[in-house]
């Protein structure tokens, strides 16, 4: 199956992919101004000078590689359910999984399908977990394949005066694809990416990371030496819809976005103030607000005085800026970039953030000009689309907008926010169709420390036994599909299974 070009024709027929979303729910509200970054759209496609297209290309091969692997799932269940009391069924059937889906599906639900019916339950959910592992290979084998490009931004991000950057978008599906898309920052360790519903990350887990990043730098020099006079910088992402603002903003804030903006800002400022509270105000940190817009994928950054301090209102807004910039040459477009961040307030941050927002704000510019000329200016699916709940650590191999909804928990009490709206999302898109909701627990170990990975073993039996008792209704009713996986610490390391021999030992 040429799952490139099917994905491109479900794209131009304006829907989401098949079987998920929700027409009514996506459809724009009424009123829509026209498209903020160019006015033409989506007639006509725009042209910025500082959008890399080629990168573009790349990236939308991929995003068909990936969304078309799992979008294939149930056409193909339709047509080999069709086939079930064929004399050669399982043979027919395993011949049509190879060619659309790329592998076998499992033997022994094909051959029982002749007395008990085929369950179609069991093999979507097989079906999900095989496409999510089979692309997070590929994200593996290509990581392990570029150092060069997280080295750069390594010390491009050093260059700022930062020595570590920590992120914590939202758990929404839509901003699944952040950093690889939206802001075009390669996979690389020296990036931490957790997200929470709300983005209302944990002060107390990221003052704990803070301090180990702190403790690496007096002990190693790593990823600088302490006295180096760098910066640890903590990001939270909140995201809203330009579309459809009273109904596909962020669920955690009930669509409200002044309550997304000041609670992600809250919580940053708590995080600093903890820190100085606790290490005293040398400790140096610097904090930054970015908002997305769901539907187009332009980003919003609110921009810090010489103090470091954040305004809800002092910020630029990138689909502005592509359009006030669109016919520049390349020089001038890069000088309004930073004659933006220069007029954004009268007090300036220092030089290093100013050079991060810049390189933020022009590497969103081709996202911006991604989602106009391959989807019109506007996703398709402007609400939720996700493909799996992704549970615990969450996979960094698979980084694409609306593949997962994200509960970063490592107990059910703790993340029980994040999961009860996940299930709620699943319920709408998965569970009414019949379909399990698929739930992709995942944990990392450190295989440097024994007993590492038996522990994260552990958890992940035990989030799975939490999770199906909350959820005791679509428990009973067939409805959820929990799979389990651990990893190595290190980027790109092999994602194990769990399988019985883990859970007796």
């Amino acid at each position: 199956m040429n799952t490139r070009n099917a994905y491109a024709l479900r794209s131009r027929q304006n829907r989401a992919p098949f079987g998920l979303g929700n027409r009514a729910l996506s459809r724009p509200e009424a009123g829509v101004p026209p498209h903020p970054a160019c006015a033409t759209l989506p007639e006509k496609v725009c042209r910025h000078a500082l959008a890399d297209r080629n990168e573009n290309a790349r990236l939308k091969a991929r995003e068909e590689a990936v969304k078309g692997r799992f979008d294939a799932i149930v056409p193909l269940l339709k047509a080999i359910s069709a086939l079930q009391h064929s004399a050669d069924f399982v043979e027919r059937a395993q011949s049509l999984a190879r060619q659309q889906l790329g592998y076998a599906l499992p033997e022994e639900i094909l051959e029982n399908a002749w007395s008990n019916g085929l369950d179609v339950k069991s093999l979507h959910s097989r079906s999900v977990f095989a496409a999510l592992l089979l692309s997070a290979e590929e994200y593996s084998a290509e990581y392990r394949s570029k150092n060069e490009s997280w080295q750069d931004l390594h010390s491009f991000f050093l260059d700022c005066g930062f020595h570590s950057v920590d992120i914590s978008p939202c758990a929404d599906g839509r901003l699944k694809g952040l950093l690889p898309y939206i802001l075009r920052l390669p996979a690389t360790p020296f990036i931490r990416r957790k997200a929470y519903a709300g983005a209302m990350f944990d002060v107390e887990t990221d003052v704990r990371h803070w301090m180990a990043v702190e403790l690496g730098r007096y002990r190693e020099g790593v990823p600088n030496f302490a006295e180096d006079g760098t910066r640890y910088l903590k990001i939270a992402v909140y995201h809203f819809s330009s579309s459809s603002p009273r109904h596909e903003g962020c669920a955690a804030h009930g669509s409200d976005d002044s309550a997304a903006i000041d609670a992600a800002l809250q919580r940053l400022l708590e995080f600093r103030q903890a820190i100085e509270n606790s290490f005293c105000c040398g400790a140096g940190t610097d904090i930054l607000l970015i908002g997305v817009d769901t539907d187009t994928d332009a980003i919003r950054i609110h921009v810090p005085d010489e103090e470091g301090s954040l305004s809800a209102s002092r910020c630029i807004d990138n689909a502005a800026l592509y359009a006030a910039s669109l016919g520049l040459g390349e020089n001038d477009a890069r000088l309004a970039v930073h004659q933006a961040i220069l007029d954004a307030g009268e007090s300036r941050p220092h030089e290093g953030m100013r050079r991060l927002i810049a390189n933020l704000l022009i590497n969103n510019l081709s996202q911006i000009e991604y989602v106009a000329e391959y989807y019109g200016g506007r996703y398709h699916d402007i609400g939720h689309a996700e493909r799996y709940i992704s549970v615990g650590d969450g996979f960094d191999e698979v980084q694409m907008r609306n593949v997962a909804y994200y509960a970063h928990l490592h107990t059910l009490e703790e993340g029980m926010s994040d999961m009860d709206i996940g299930i709620k999302i699943f319920r709408h898109l998965m569970a009414r169709r019949g379909l399990p909701v698929p739930i992709a627990i995942h944990f990392r170990y450190d295989a440097r420390v024994p007993g590492s990975r038996a522990r994260a073993v552990m958890r992940t039996r035990r989030i799975e036994e939490a999770i199906r008792s909350r959820y005791a209704d679509l428990e009973a009713a067939g409805l959820l599909a929990c799979h389990l996986t651990v990893q190595d610490l290190p980027a790109g390391s092999m994602i194990e299974e769990i399988i019985d021999e883990d859970h007796a030992g």
